[in-house]
């Protein structure tokens, strides 16, 4: 599988941040939905990356520059074909080692709290990351789950 950042303007990876879009929309009231849609995941502060296996999309998932020592996850997404196949962990892999290469010391990240979002939260518990509250601009919300994760041995 071969991960590249991506200038999100192929048609197979905005169908499938729509499909992204959709599942969170249909998932979580309005409100409670941080789910960015492609022109926002063009903003300067973001690298958005994408997962191929030949020329097949498999997933994707973005990092957005919150400072310069944190970074928040975004748009973690598996194409429904490559569904448990250990393609959300190699993209989470991937960023985690680009985070550390780029001297980030912590990765955030907001997901839901209904069952929907289970494999994800439990995904992010496998790779060390904790709960804790709210971070940047988001409030507490009975449908959000905030975890954290350092990757330096020194708390912030």
């Amino acid at each position: 599988m071969e991960i590249i950042i991506d200038d999100l303007s192929g048609g197979e990876v905005i169908q499938l941040l729509e499909e992204h879009l959709a599942d969170m929309y249909a998932t979580s009231p309005p409100e409670s939905v941080h789910a960015l849609d492609v022109d926002a995941l063009k903003a300067p502060e973001i690298t958005f990356f994408s997962a191929w296996l030949g020329n097949e999309l498999q997933g994707c998932l973005a990092i957005k520059q919150l400072t310069s020592e944190h970074i928040e996850l975004k748009s973690m997404r598996t194409a429904h074909s490559a569904r448990k196949s250990g393609v959300a962990s190699k993209l989470l892999t991937h960023v985690l080692n680009v985070a550390t290469e780029n001297s980030y010391r912590k990765v955030s990240l907001e997901t839901g709290s209904q069952a929907f979002f289970k494999p994800a939260r439990s995904l992010y518990e496998k790779f060390g990351f904790s709960y804790c509250g709210p971070f940047s601009d988001y409030t507490e919300d009975p449908n959000s789950r905030f975890m954290t994760k350092l990757l330096a041995d020194q708390p912030l």
